[in-house]
């Protein structure tokens, strides 16, 4: 049997194929990627939703001349395997691997970089105005976007503004229901009245100026390109909308598409996961998060919990499944979420707004002006906080100690372990002066015991976590882990010269505290797990100059540049964060 795809390392390869072979290809298309993401792991159902739809796309386009811009990136692993990576996908997502996302240096084919949601008509908006502005008017922009991204905001801005212009743009949806969680909202209610045929509203994207066709199914090959061949033709902004199946080609994945959306390593001849280990593990930090805000719950009626499309992540599925009227998604939606938060504590509720550190950027403008000059106390719970691996520059949550540390008002608090997590939620609960950010890791704590009585923290309180009799440490969140890690290598003299501070709070500091470090130490490290410009490094660094202190201060932390994929373990290493990168350091210190 002759395989297609070995044939295949371009587009240009893949126009030479007769249309009636393009089914089969389809077909090995999906085994390809299943094989590789079933022992590599990566995001595999939205890909294999866009198999017939990506090969039609670059079958009837001339990328990269015309344009593709793919909304957030997960669904681009065909568009990757067609444009001559198909020999390196095997590292995709791993340290010095392709990027699991478009990304401009990576290649041609990749017009735009993505990894947070809805900037695709914005961007490729801008490209086809610049194309206009040269004089281009053949060249093809196309956008692909799900259901889910489309519903947020800067989506709708996109819209709003093509359907103004005369852009040789193309805005394709792929309607398939779900983002990582089910969609949510009144468009995705629109939606499916439209998929049914019962939608007796005008069309909301023909009264946006659109030229709209559709719902076609997008798993229908010749369908998708014969429609695809026609919009060539039409001037102007357009809008296909398809229907398409997430997962589509793996049953599991198709039964259950939110587990799949990045399922892990699976079995590629049966598509089943691998069974889990009987080993009584730490809990992941989101769970921490989840069930503890339930129990809180209970007894406070005043809490709220809020997620921009993350209940599954952020694991506020188990207080939406407890109390559903007190517990909501609002979609990908974040500055909403966080203005939602802030007029929900005008009204003397206790929200938890829960968004993961890299999403909460998109939010900015709203912590500011909509809370923090409010001075209301919201409580922001920032999930994937510090390096989060394979994901890479998009998704690393290390720039929110930085960011969030120059707002006034806001309290930062970044817990150690997952019984400081618990007692931070518990004290925020119990009423505060002012928002807070609690900022956690992705991943497992340490703490089997973990489910301890409540205990309420003092704000803008550290802890010493060891003495010692030359060099202080101050480390702020679950760094305190390497840290002790760094120790154990040394001997107990060498353990017996430094001392450790759990600093817990970047703002306020606990100045008492300070006073006490730098009127005893010479030499001093601070370490974190964000970037060292203007982090809580720089906080101390600032206290210091302010206070006179003269002491050696060392600020260790992610260094001014993007961190790339790789697992957090190799991210660490590479950056000097590891145990033995630590224990290193100090022993040149002493």
């Amino acid at each position: 049997m002759t395989h297609l795809l070995q044939h295949i390392n371009s587009p240009k390869d893949l126009r030479l194929l007769p249309k009636e072979d393009l089914p089969k290809l389809a077909k090995e298309l999906r085994d390809f990627i299943i094989q590789i993401v079933a022992t590599k792991e990566g995001h595999l159902g939205a890909s294999l939703g866009v198999v017939e739809l990506t090969i039609a796309l670059h079958y009837v386009f001339n990328t990269p001349e015309d344009i593709l811009i793919w909304d957030v990136g997960h669904q681009a692993y065909v568009h990757k395997i067609l444009t001559e990576r198909k020999a390196l996908f095997d590292t995709n997502r791993q340290l010095g691997g392709l990027s699991g996302f478009p990304k401009r240096d990576e290649s041609i084919y990749d017009a735009f970089g993505v990894g947070h949601s809805s900037t695709s008509i914005s961007a490729a908006l801008g490209m086809a105005i610049g194309s206009k502005l040269k004089g281009d008017f053949n060249k093809q922009h196309i956008a692909i976007i799900g259901d889910a991204s489309i519903a947020s905001g800067m989506a709708f801005e996109g819209l709003n503004h093509a359907g103004v212009t005369d852009a040789n743009l193309l805005v394709i949806l792929n309607d398939n229901a779900i983002g990582i969680d089910p969609s949510v909202g009144a468009l995705k209610m629109y939606l499916t009245n439209v998929k049914r045929g019962t939608q007796k509203q005008d069309n909301i994207f023909e009264a946006l100026n659109f030229n709209y066709s559709g719902p076609i199914d997008g798993h229908d090959l010749p369908k998708v390109i014969s429609e695809l061949e026609r919009l060539k033709t039409v001037p102007g902004p357009k809008f296909l909308h398809l229907i398409t199946t997430k997962g589509k080609g793996l049953k599991q994945a198709e039964l259950d598409q939110v587990k799949y959306h990045a399922p892990g390593k699976f079995n590629a001849k049966t598509g089943d996961l691998f069974a889990k280990s009987n080993t009584i593990l730490p809990p992941k930090f989101q769970d921490v998060f989840g069930y503890t805000i339930v129990e809180l719950a209970k007894t406070n009626e005043k809490i709220i919990g809020i997620t921009p499309a993350m209940p599954t992540g952020s694991s506020l599925k188990f207080m939406m499944n407890e109390f559903p009227d007190r517990a909501f998604d609002v979609g990908i939606a974040e500055q909403h979420a966080v203005t939602l938060s802030a007029g929900l504590a005008t009204q003397g509720f206790m929200p938890f707004c829960n968004i993961y550190s890299t999403f909460l950027q998109r939010a900015y403008d709203q912590i500011i002006h909509d809370v923090a000059i409010q001075n209301l106390p919201v409580i922001f719970c920032l999930d994937r906080a510090g390096l989060v691996g394979e994901d890479g520059a998009t998704h690393q949550g290390v720039f929110d100690l930085a960011y969030l540390r120059c707002i006034p008002n806001l309290i930062i608090f970044a817990p150690k372990d997952e019984i400081e997590l618990r007692n931070i939620m518990y004290t925020a609960q119990l009423g505060l002066e002012h928002p807070i950010a609690i900022r956690y890791p992705r991943g497992r704590g340490r703490e089997l015991n973990w489910k301890q009585p409540f205990s309420k923290i003092e704000i803008g309180k550290g802890e010493t976590l060891k003495r010692g009799t030359k060099i202080a440490v101050l480390s702020i969140g679950t760094m305190a882990n390497n840290i002790e890690d760094a120790l154990n290598l040394l001997s107990e003299s060498e353990q017996n010269s430094i001392a450790v501070y759990n600093m817990r709070f970047v703002k306020p500091l606990d100045q008492d505290l300070l006073h006490t470090i730098l009127g005893t130490y010479s030499k001093v490290f601070t370490i974190e797990d964000g970037t060292i410009v203007g982090g809580f490094g720089s906080a101390v660094l600032e206290f210091a100059a302010t206070h006179n202190y003269t002491a050696s201060i060392k600020t260790i932390g992610i260094p001014d540049t993007f961190i790339e994929q790789g697992s957090i373990t190799e991210l660490q290493k590479s950056l000097n964060l590891d145990a033995t990168s630590l224990a290193t350091l100090l022993l040149k210190s002493l």
